[in-house]
């Protein structure tokens, strides 16, 4: 068994959908340690050799693995080399695909559904309107949110609340339980006319004093009785308003956010946003 092993994500792309499932087959080798470098963009020949010939450079004759979804099958025969292990995402899935719909694929890069200026602005909305309510920022405007979350401080609300925004075009709004919240056990009005829509983050007292130890060491902040107790007053508070709670511990922020879309059931909803490879 590999003790490691280099992995390289190549596209003709943006390389996120490479990625994606490079990634969620690799983490199912915990006992391996990988080694990972992206290659976005790579759309001629001559820059695939390039990438070809740096990886083999890298790796030292140890078959590295490259998972591609590279469309032009010129450039992706570059990488079907005796030194890589190949894994094609199109290769693997297309041809069959094309069989089964009886149809041809365009076969092109870049998004695989194009975006019209409705969805884009709609997405775009939802970034900015993310941004300007972020870590309780303007409460009293959270009637215009699609998500609300809800946790104490330092349990991922805010990274989740942008990945909702970007990939799923929803404006996300977050709001940290401070301490006024905690020990009164209550929630501001702009989250209590607008439950439905609020998820609850909560996490292990251990997993939260590691992340506020890293910014703000030695604090009363991140001391683990401080941790551990505001954990206990959110929760009593989720309990009393009856929120869906999301534990973040251990957990990817993609992973979080579609447990949040399934359990808002915007999961059901028919999708209209493109996604990039």
């Amino acid at each position: 068994m590999w003790s490691s092993k280099d992995v390289y994500y190549i596209s003709d792309s943006t390389g996120i959908l490479a990625t994606s499932i490079g990634q969620a087959l690799i983490c199912q080798f915990p006992e391996i340690s990988f080694h990972e470098e992206k290659f976005p963009f790579i759309q001629t020949v001559k820059e695939a050799k390039k990438t070809l010939n740096y990886i083999k450079k890298q790796s030292g004759g140890r078959r590295p693995l490259i998972f591609s979804t590279l469309m032009d099958p010129k450039i992706r025969e570059v990488f079907n080399a005796p030194e890589v292990e190949l894994f094609d995402a199109f290769e693997l899935f297309l041809d069959r695909l094309e069989n089964c719909l009886e149809a041809k694929a365009l076969r092109v890069a870049g998004f695989s559904r194009h975006i019209d200026s409705v969805t884009m602005t709609k997405r775009v909305e939802a970034i900015n309107y993310c941004l300007s309510h972020d870590d309780g920022t303007k409460v009293d405007e959270f009637d215009e949110a699609d998500v609300i979350l809800v946790g104490v401080s330092r349990a991922g609300k805010t990274p989740v609340s942008v990945y909702i925004a970007t990939q799923m075009g929803l404006k996300s709004a977050n709001f940290p339980l401070t301490k006024e919240y905690l020990t009164k056990y209550n929630l501001p009005p702009g989250i209590l006319q607008n439950i439905k829509r609020t998820i609850a983050f909560t996490t292990t007292p251990e997993v939260l004093h590691n992340i506020r130890e890293k910014r703000y060491q030695g604090s009363n902040y991140a001391k683990l009785s401080t941790c551990s107790e505001e954990i206990q007053q959110s929760e009593r508070i989720f309990k009393k308003h009856k929120m869906p709670v999301i534990s973040t511990a251990g957990k990817s922020i993609e992973e979080i956010a579609t447990q949040v879309s399934q359990e808002l059931g915007l999961s059901k909803k028919p999708a209209n946003l493109g996604e990039k490879k």
